[in-house]
């Protein structure tokens, strides 16, 4: 999280103290790091260069439109899954012809829609989803180009509610099928099948899974070619790992060491999908302790004022959030070493009814008290994306520091904007 740093016992992002964006901004609050969206676009732009990709950022991750725009002006593409995701690239400046639809689910209207604007490609999920796009180029006078997403039966190794490619996931196509589509293209004469797509799952802590799946299309490529399969394009998702607890992880060069020169072997151009590389580590959530309270058997409770419909991965997928507070000794996770501070065993939580309202249990804390501020790390991807107003809570606000200047990039939602619409 090169964004952030303690500095004289208070936790800064970028040139600002978090405490001083807390007090104007108030709390829940999610801060970005200019700079750390950037490094990490960077660093992936850097490792793939050889291949030269096109790097079409997973707006699912986070879709805030000032995000959107300062990638897209640094040269991102961009990954969407919906008629909404392609309404916030437009309505960030996007190049449609950088733009890459996937989903299994895309509805006729999200297609005509996804062709009007003239997008680069579609990954197709199935058979039926080829159809609906051919009939809907056929009315419009234009052809979809797509590839064709596989499911190679591979196991990525990553938790059980985000791998993709297994033969029981929903996603792809399995190989036997896929190649009788290939085969049978001409039935759709408004389409151009010539790309195959293979996400995998996210995040990959391994660059195995990628190089067995690479190793299936070194067969299956060629067979299409046999076919007169014209094959342009080879998209491999995204599913890069970050560490969230600052242990070592593989980086960007680990899984380009793998790709790139298969992607030379099969003479495709490469196309990768990374949302959480970009943005989980370029953002905290701040929340302020509303109580500390006593429960049985002296089990501590540090109530925030966030919850998890701010941010819901610890209790959706079990998500470890590194936990610290703003003020005080320097977080282990942004210091040479283990910290020193005398430290408590709490269980962090929220407001909200469901005893799933939980960040961390049993976690090692210094001493806190109502009141002070509390920093969760790696936030910034599936956090404001994935929050809700569940309990009838607003939404946080969001803010994007760049060196010692802030801007809110999100409002914070009222209770008016709760009933808008109702």
């Amino acid at each position: 999280m090169d964004g952030f740093a303690h500095r004289g016992g208070r936790l800064y992002c970028e040139g600002i103290p978090v405490e001083r964006l807390a007090e104007r901004y108030g709390t829940p609050l999610y801060v970005y790091s200019r700079a750390a969206l950037l490094a990490r676009l960077g660093e992936l732009q850097g490792a793939f260069r050889a291949a030269k990709p096109l790097i079409c950022y997973s707006i699912k991750a986070n879709s805030n439109l000032s995000i959107l725009r300062l990638l897209a002006r640094a040269g991102a593409g961009f990954d969407i899954v919906s008629g909404g995701e392609l309404f916030r690239a437009l309505r960030a400046g996007a190049d449609p012809a950088r733009i890459v639809f996937a989903g299994v689910g895309k509805t006729p209207v999200e297609i005509r829609a996804a062709l009007k604007a003239g997008i680069r490609m579609f990954n197709a999920e199935s058979e039926a989803e080829i159809a609906a796009a051919d009939a809907a180029a056929a009315e419009l006078g234009v052809r979809a180009v797509m590839a064709l997403r596989v499911n190679p039966d591979v196991d990525a190794r990553t938790h059980a509610k985000t791998t993709t490619a297994r033969k029981d996931n929903k996603f792809g196509i399995a190989l036997p099928h896929a190649r009788e589509i290939f085969a049978a293209r001409g039935r759709y004469p408004h389409v151009e099948l010539s790309g195959i797509h293979l996400h995998l799952g996210s995040p990959i802590y391994s660059v195995d899974p990628y190089r067995e799946a690479l190793a299936k299309m070194d067969r299956f490529v060629p067979e299409l070619r046999a076919l007169g399969v014209e094959l342009k394009t080879l998209n491999l998702g995204g599913g890069y790992c970050v560490s969230y607890d600052g242990s070592a992880v593989i980086r960007p060069r680990d899984y380009a060491q793998v790709i790139v020169p298969a992607v030379r072997r099969l003479g495709l151009q490469l196309i990768i999908e990374p949302g959480r590389y970009v943005a989980a580590n370029s953002a905290l959530l701040l929340a302020r302790v509303v109580y500390v309270k006593e429960g049985w058997n002296q089990r501590r409770f540090v109530i925030l004022d966030a919850a998890m419909n701010d941010l819901v991965r610890p209790a959706m997928y079990g998500s470890h959030h590194h936990i610290w507070p703003a003020r005080g000794p320097a977080s282990p996770l942004l210091s040479a070493g283990p910290s020193k501070a005398r430290l408590e065993t709490v269980d962090i939580v929220g407001p909200i009814c469901e005893t799933s309202d939980c960040f961390a249990k049993d976690r090692p804390l210094p001493p806190t008290r109502a009141g002070d501020l509390l920093a969760l790390f790696s936030a910034g991807a599936y956090g404001m994306a994935m929050s809700s107003t569940y309990n009838s809570r607003p939404r946080a606000c969001e803010v994007l520091v760049a060196g010692t200047r802030a801007r809110v990039i999100r409002a914070r939602e009222t209770h008016e904007d709760l009933v808008r619409g109702e």
